[in-house]
């Protein structure tokens, strides 16, 4: 839970909005969690306080509109105050609303600060992975996703306890026969002791990687938890010529704790300093898009997220399908891997995008280690 969905959550709360289910989660997940409950209690507080001073903001306007009305009507007089009596005056009045308004503009001040401060403190390269390190990022957003996570799994008899992670990243299925997954070498070598993936469903199965390459970023992973379900066929191919330039694209990967759509173009035939792995794209991409598939209007995969340009907006770099072919050929010379199958033929072409994501979704995975 992002601090816009904490926020969404208390304010529903003190309106009394919450549904009997929603309420005893929200009870429970206070009890719980010490975290969540201070920072309900500092929410509830805040919103207090918002409500008081707009209370008596208005108390004050409708206390001048009748004193100048009254005034009008001749029924009281208003006497001028002098001029140093008028700075005593119109401090009294209006100290309360100079306090809080120092008090707002002293917090966004400092959280102004604190921003600043994590960026200017970040490395400046020119080429960004973007994988997600939550251990870098430990505040009481990941806190309270973390419980929710464990919550959640304890609702299900059949789910098992939630990873700890420490990276967050994506995949997506190229063989679902044999549960097979893309995703970023980079994005493997965070794992240090255990590979999971979490579909958009919030389920999370074990994984094991199977091929990795460093020199093209690749690399490949295999579901092999019992609990999993094989999908369907995939309703994507895998493009075997070149994206062409300007050609239109969309994603789906996992910048946030759920799925995210975002579309762009083409913009370049090669990557960062010509590397001819890669094609250029313009589209927007954040820490934890790594191994998002790219695919065209067609359903046909032209690449797969790995980078971005730190110092050029929106530009973005994917490695290129003809590498994830020789992935697949890489894959079949390993003895117990022989008999990968991937889609030949797309079940996108000539429907609206809507319908795309719907049916590309459920392929898509959150890629999670420790």
């Amino acid at each position: 839970m992002e601090d816009t969905l904490l926020i969404d959550a208390v304010e529903r709360f003190v309106k009394g909005e919450m549904s009997p289910e929603e309420l005893a989660y929200f009870m429970d997940l206070r009890k719980n969690n010490p975290d969540v409950d201070q920072a309900v209690v500092e929410q509830i507080f805040f919103l207090n306080e918002l409500n008081k001073f707009s209370n008596s903001r208005d108390f004050r306007h409708q206390l001048h509109e009748t004193e100048a009305q009254l005034v009008k009507e001749g029924i009281i007089n208003r006497t001028p105050l002098k001029s140093g009596s008028k700075v005593v005056f119109l401090w009294s009045r209006y100290k309360r609303t100079i306090a809080v308004a120092a008090s707002i503009a002293g917090l966004v001040s400092l959280g102004i600060g604190t921003i600043i401060s994590n960026i200017s403190t970040k490395p400046q390269q020119n080429i960004k992975p973007l994988v997600d390190k939550l251990q870098q990022q430990e505040t009481k957003t990941r806190q309270i996703e973390n419980k929710i996570n464990q919550l959640a799994a304890a609702s299900s008899e059949a789910a098992q306890p939630k990873v700890t992670a420490k990276f967050r990243a994506t995949g997506f299925m190229i063989d679902v026969q044999n549960n097979y997954l893309l995703t970023n070498a980079h994005v493997v070598r965070e794992a240090k002791n255990q590979l999971v993936v979490e579909n958009n469903k919030g389920e999370q199965y074990t994984a094991t990687s199977v091929y990795v390459n460093f020199e093209n970023d690749l690399a490949v992973l295999k579901i092999t938890d019992e609990r999993f379900k094989k999908l369907s066929p995939a309703p994507y191919s895998i493009k075997k010529n070149p994206a062409e330039l300007g050609e239109q694209v969309f994603m789906l990967g996992f910048p946030k704790q759920e799925i995210v759509y975002g579309e762009g173009y083409v913009s370049a035939k090669n990557g960062y300093k010509m590397d001819t792995i890669y094609c250029q794209l313009n589209t927007s991409a954040n820490e934890g898009s790594s191994g998002s598939p790219v695919i065209n209007k067609s359903g046909e995969l032209i690449g797969i997220i790995s980078s971005m340009e730190t110092n050029a907006e929106g530009v973005v770099f994917a490695i290129k399908s003809k590498n994830i072919f020789a992935a697949i050929d890489a894959i079949k010379d390993l003895e117990g891997h022989d008999n990968i199958k991937i889609t030949s033929q797309p079940a996108l072409k000539g429907i609206d995008r809507v319908q795309q994501i719907k049916k590309v979704q459920d392929y898509v995975f959150m890629v999670k280690g420790n």
